[in-house]
């Protein structure tokens, strides 16, 4: 494998992730960003994120040499072969993927890439992107580079470096083997291709999987009219290989950076070519509708079945980060729950083991607590609304003796039901039917 020279413009966890994973193996990586106090903190090897196993590859990064931090793009840019687009694409108000940061960027460094440099895009970005940068750079002697990221919050690095795939895309052929070859001593199968299928590859695979999750969540829905039980169920599913057991899980609903932005992108997208995709709009609504049953489902175990009756009834929150072993908050459907629960006059306390002190985002909504025991204490029921492996462990002997009540609603069916039931404490899973006591 040749090192390369690489500058990665975007220290968010994609843009972090893959300036440290490339310098682990064996590149030397310049990383920027515009926020100057953030580069000082990461020049200190200081993570801000929760993400297993960055801390320390940042810290081997910066002990070698072979990973630097710097304050703005143009100043990471002069020297590099490959240069990787890490840049936020939020969701814009029509649905589709604001690009305004990557265009933003790429007026500000194009006219100073070096020659044959390589403009790689590694943030999720529609159907022709890739056009749009190279008409924005201009330069015959820059080529241009679709290499999608399929990396998983809480487990970054690990993704990165033991992928499935590398996916890698462009219409310069020897380009996007140049990239691939960055890839090589991870010995992963890898699909070259056009730029354009390179960049739907990643909005298809994600869309797929909201659409399995919403399917399994309606499952469980039926499961529960039904007297069926989901995990007997989804057990039988996962045998057959061509279903696969991955996603099959039901929950509070799907959200995150991703899968939320994605869907609704893909959607865009296929309208702009008038694609009716009739099928990825029904699985975002389910998706909204979901939420709205966790609450209705909460009200039936904890109020009289109406979700006003939940009008001040204390309830204790475990968790609130959209997934387990990280701390992000973006389009938590847990935060969701919770906000829709407070709408209807709930009072809520909640534990989040990644959550700290002031959190603006649970203002008016919920009390955030250190301990999970202080958090139900005196409440009518417990919910459970992340995934999170302590939660297993809680006592609940000493739950079910600090609760008014005695339900738990466990939207993850996450909990061994057998121990809140020996401590007297109904729980209620979904599409599962609760253990009698």
């Amino acid at each position: 494998m040749t090192a390369r020279r690489i500058a990665v413009l975007g220290t968010g966890y994609v843009g972090l992730t893959t300036g440290a994973c490339l310098a682990s193996l064996g590149h030397r990586v310049v990383c920027a960003d515009v926020d100057a106090a953030k580069v000082a903190r990461l020049e200190r090897g200081e993570v801000d994120m929760l993400e297993s196993g960055l801390a320390e590859l940042v810290a081997d990064g910066l002990a070698s040499g072979r990973l630097g931090f710097v304050v703005g793009s143009p100043t990471a840019v002069g020297e590099a072969e490959m240069v990787f687009l890490c840049v936020p694409t939020p969701m814009a108000s029509d649905g589709g993927a604001d690009l305004a940061v990557v265009e933003s960027v790429i007026r500000e460094v194009g006219h100073l890439l070096s020659s044959e440099c390589v403009l790689v895009t590694k943030s999720t970005v529609p159907v022709g992107t890739s056009a749009r940068v190279a008409e924005l750079v201009r330069r015959d002697d820059v080529a241009v580079v679709s290499n999608p990221e399929f990396l998983r919050e809480g487990s970054a690095v690990h993704d990165f470096l033991h992928p499935d795939r590398i996916v890698v895309g462009s219409n310069d052929h020897a380009a996007a083997r140049r990239v691939a070859e960055l890839y090589a001593e991870l010995e992963a199968p890898t699909v070259l291709t056009d730029a354009a299928s390179a960049e739907l590859v990643k909005y298809a695979a994600n869309c797929l999987l909201a659409t399995k999750l919403a399917y399994v969540n309606a499952l469980a829905e039926v499961c529960e009219h039904r007297g069926a039980d989901i995990a007997d169920v989804t057990a039988g599913m996962d045998s057959d290989r061509e279903v696969g057991r991955s996603f099959l899980r039901p929950g509070p609903g799907w959200g995150g950076s991703c899968l939320p932005k994605d869907t609704h992108a893909l959607l865009r997208i296929s309208e702009s070519v008038g694609v009716d995709f009739a099928l990825l709009r029904a699985v975002i609504s389910a998706n909204a509708r979901q939420r709205e049953r966790m609450v209705t489902k909460i009200a039936d175990t904890c109020g009289t079945g109406d979700p006003g009756s939940l009008s001040g009834v204390r309830l204790g929150v475990l968790g609130l980060t959209f997934k387990a072993g990280t701390d992000d908050l973006r389009d938590s459907p847990a935060l969701s729950v919770v906000s829709l629960l407070a709408r209807h006059g709930a009072e809520l306390r909640a534990y989040d083991p990644a959550l700290r002190g002031d959190e603006p985002r649970l203002e008016g909504v919920a009390t955030l607590v250190d301990d999970p025991y202080q958090a139900v204490k005196g409440a009518a029921g417990i919910v459970v609304l992340t995934e999170w492996p302590e939660f297993r462990e809680l006592d609940w002997s000493r739950l079910a003796a600090m609760l008014d009540g005695s339900v738990v609603v466990d939207t993850r069916n996450h909990l061994d039901p057998r121990q809140p039931q020996a401590a007297g404490v109904s729980w209620h899973g979904l599409g599962r039917p609760s253990p009698p006591r």
